[in-house]
């Protein structure tokens, strides 16, 4: 289990304007404690009942939904989160209706793995990699502003390749996105 926070989610999760936070496919919820430190309201999302178990904490709400089972509906209305927080998990059919959740002034943060990362183990099934350039595709598509991309190999928490994004609706201010230097 890895507790610890993804360097990209804390560089960016201060843009996050105030308001409720999704942590999708939250794991023990490392990403949700660490956007309630921050003020927010969590609602933390996964299907395996164990991990939830483990996401505790003033401010956060659990719930245990099989998004990808025959039949699932996204459940959550637009515009809802101030922000949306996704780490390591891939289910291309919720893209557009997650995308659709973000406030008019949200934020999205989304970093999981890449074509290529076989070559480092799982995941290697393509169903649950990122081809080049996707994430960017996404953001083109459903009018998303990009703040931040990366592409490439990480060594932590082991080597993988991996495609990451901090996009922002239209509305979030312009000036609010500059962040000092890290």
């Amino acid at each position: 289990m890895n507790d610890e926070i993804s360097p990209w989610i804390k560089r960016f999760a201060p843009l996050v304007p105030g308001g409720e936070v999704l942590d999708l496919a939250c794991g023990t919820g490392r990403h949700a404690r660490h956007m309630v430190a921050l003020g927010h309201s969590v609602v933390a999302v996964d299907q395996n009942a164990d991990a939830l178990a483990a996401v505790t904490g003033d401010g956060i709400v659990t719930s245990q939904i099989d998004l990808e089972a025959d039949g699932a509906v996204w459940p959550f209305g637009p515009g809802r989160f101030a922000g949306i927080v996704v780490t390591n998990y891939l289910h291309r059919p919720l893209i557009a209706d997650m995308l659709a959740s973000l406030a008019p002034n949200g934020v999205l943060l989304y970093e999981t793995f890449s074509e290529g990362n076989a070559q480092f183990g799982k995941p290697s099934n393509p169903d649950f990699l990122l081809a080049p350039g996707e994430l960017l595709a996404w953001a083109a598509k459903h009018a998303l502003r990009v703040i931040a991309f990366e592409d490439g190999l990480v060594e932590t928490p082991k080597p993988a390749l991996v495609q990451r994004i901090c996009a922002v609706k239209a509305e979030f201010p312009r000036v609010a996105a500059l962040l000092p230097p890290f």
